[in-house]
């Protein structure tokens, strides 16, 4: 059977890894190349070194603005939504009426496509602050809060249903003989619960990082960046230095390179983090 697997494995990889090559690792490797040149399109491209790193932090100040305003978003949007999430998980993991039903109510949300979920939120929203005399590009603050609200909806439900199939996988022996050891149920949560799904734990930290730091439909459909694009995401605000400034599509390939590897660190210190409590658990 092993001889047959090595036999036939390179048959069955190749579409796959083709299909990867194609589609990513080669787009990738040139858009890290392009980073370096001014450009048009990629058959003019001229070396001018790291002068497109430097453009992208000294032109203006969109970009580090961006970078904060996405680090905060990122901050409150991984925390609220992991917190909400596991709270609800373990009230749906309990023996009570409807909870099939909450679950695929709550999981809806996740189905709906990005730039659909911003225009809905955009008129609930403004619906709400039409009747102060305000709308959510009147002030940074408003689009700020309604991304968040806005990423809470959609995701929370999603790390739900991971946070569900890990409480699911605790053995019920070992909660039964935490409880006859006197363990209270903070010290179940703590000490028995939380420690028993830090795999499910790593998985939803990780998607949410990733997910609110490369945040864009979202924002181009709910506040596209106002006002005065202050509520400009990373993400959007490379769009709008790629496609809408002449001759900055070196420097808005040179913010995507800086994005990615500024996402990649953090994604991954995050992962071996988790990951070592995993092992100490």
């Amino acid at each position: 059977m092993e001889k047959t697997v090595k036999r036939w494995f390179p048959l069955f990889v190749m579409p796959t890894l083709a299909a990867f090559v194609i589609a990513f690792a080669v787009p990738f490797i040139m858009g890290v190349l392009l980073s370096f040149t001014e450009f048009r399109t990629v058959t003019d491209a001229n070396f001018v070194g790291f002068s497109n790193y430097i453009r992208a932090f000294t032109d203006d100040r969109l970009f580090i603005d961006s970078l904060i305003f996405t680090l905060k978003f990122a901050v409150i949007s991984v925390i609220g939504i992991n917190v909400i999430a596991f709270a609800l998980a373990l009230l749906f993991t309990r023996d009570l009426p409807g909870t099939n039903f909450f679950r695929t109510v709550f999981f809806m949300p996740n189905l709906i496509g990005g730039i659909v979920l911003g225009y809905i939120w955009q008129v609930i929203i403004n619906g709400f602050l039409y009747q102060f005399g305000y709308s959510i590009t009147s002030d940074p603050t408003y689009g700020f809060w309604g991304l968040v609200i806005l990423m809470h909806w959609q995701m929370i439900g999603y790390m739900m249903i991971i946070y569900i199939a890990g409480i699911q996988n605790i053995s019920g022996e070992i909660l039964e003989a935490a409880r006859v050891d006197g363990a209270g149920p903070f010290t179940v949560l703590f000490r028995v619960i939380i420690p028993s799904v830090m795999p499910s734990v790593t998985i939803c930290l990780f998607l949410t990082i990733t997910n609110s730091f490369k945040l864009f439909d979202q924002n181009l459909a709910l506040t596209a960046g106002a006002p005065s694009n202050r509520t400009q995401m990373v993400a959007l605000d490379i769009y709008n230095t790629f496609y809408s400034r002449t001759g900055y599509e070196g420097v808005g390939q040179a913010k995507a390179v800086i994005f990615f590897i500024i996402v990649a660190v953090i994604a991954l210190a995050q992962l071996s983090l988790t990951r070592r409590k995993e092992v100490e658990s």
